[in-house]
């Protein structure tokens, strides 16, 4: 019999594969456009070859365990998923009862853009509040933490907090912890969706566990694809006290991957030195270079602190529609003219003072 590997080499070299977009191009619509890091690449590369163990029992895995202590403790475990809103949806329901309800942001991801999966497919009730800049306080909280004993309304059981938030803004480590001592003084467990904790801990300069387990968050979404993964999250458990039957649930929630050498290889790509941190700390860069260079421009205004890596403005309608035709980029409301603006870890200088150029022209016009 022929040695299947044999022919690899020379099957590798006959593809039809074409480049179907030009890498010149970039935007601001998202961090989720850019594509992998090299060294994300590199590091698939490395996990490819032989047989490894299936569902998580392979080396990687393993060593992505250890990997996470360094950031998060020794009692973090990592639980590798997909993508982002699988992470949140099995976090959630792994604190919470059948009845459990979660208290968010009225801006939170989890209520805006993950379609009602929550909901749906966790079965959860969001109680949301309404924010000025995307942070819940005590204080906010506290206009859904109640009603325990009412059987006619869903429990509330979980805060749930984004850092930084989908409005930009970052919590500090004293906010954090003043959230997750009011929560659990309530009886309530503390979640907190990371799918760019990266650009918080950078614009913080503080380690991520100074604002996760170190102040007693219970369950963190740990997001790498924004910061250069190619696909892939994880839940990390921070309290496992707090939580039930992750690997169950991981499985219910069709978040448990045959192969997860692969997402875990990615994670310690980011993780196990200091490329996270770079990656985020030049994304923050390039996100403050561009809020410089329009904070002076007539016509445009930065709604909210720029302390990661988005933008947000409001500038005229017309002029974003043209401004669109040259860059991708989203509105945030577009009945008020509100345009969000994201930078990526391979966002350029150059990137940045051509689409800089590119709106001073459309509001010239």
């Amino acid at each position: 019999m022929a040695d299947p590997q044999a022919v690899t080499p020379s099957a590798a070299s006959r593809t039809d594969a074409r480049r179907h977009h030009d890498p010149a191009v970039r935007g601001f619509a998202s961090d989720n456009y850019a594509g992998a890091h090299p060294e994300v690449l590199a590091a698939l590369a490395l996990a490819n070859g032989g047989h490894q163990v299936a569902y998580g029992e392979d080396d990687y895995t393993d060593h992505l365990q250890r990997v996470m202590h360094s950031h998060f403790g020794p009692s973090a475990e990592a639980f590798p998923v997909f993508n982002g809103t699988g992470a949140n949806v099995t976090a959630l329901q792994a604190l919470t009862d059948r009845w459990g309800a979660v208290i968010c942001a009225e801006s939170a991801h989890i209520n805006v853009d993950e379609g009602g999966a929550p909901e749906r497919m966790g079965g959860l009730k969001l109680l949301t509040v309404p924010t000025p800049d995307g942070k819940l306080t005590p204080e906010l909280i506290d206009r859904q933490a109640w009603g325990w004993e009412d059987e006619h309304r869903a429990m509330p059981q979980v805060v749930s907090i984004t850092q930084n938030t989908e409005l930009g803004t970052v919590y500090t480590v004293d906010e954090i912890r003043a959230i997750v001592d009011h929560a659990h003084a309530k009886g309530m467990k503390v979640h907190l969706d990371g799918a760019r904790i990266a650009n918080a801990a950078a614009s913080l300069d503080a380690p991520m566990r100074a604002f996760t387990n170190a102040v007693g968050v219970d369950v963190l979404s740990y997001g790498g694809t924004k910061n250069g993964m190619m696909f892939g999250e994880a839940v990390v458990v921070l309290n496992p006290d707090a939580v039930r039957q992750m690997k169950h649930l991981r499985k219910m929630s069709m978040q448990l991957a045959s192969k997860m050498r692969f997402v875990s290889v990615q994670l310690e790509a980011l993780l196990a030195k200091d490329l996270w941190l770079r990656n985020a700390r030049h994304a923050n860069a390039m996100a403050a270079r561009l809020a410089a260079g329009v904070r002076d421009v007539d016509g445009v205004e930065i709604l909210y602190p720029v302390q990661a890596n988005a933008v947000f403005a409001r500038l005229p309608h017309d002029v974003s529609r043209r401004l669109q035709e040259r860059f991708r980029f989203y509105f945030w409301d577009e009945q008020a003219g509100d345009v969000r603006w994201m930078c990526a870890y391979d966002t350029t200088e150059d990137d940045v003072d051509a689409f800089l150029l590119a709106l001073k022209e459309e509001l010239a016009r």
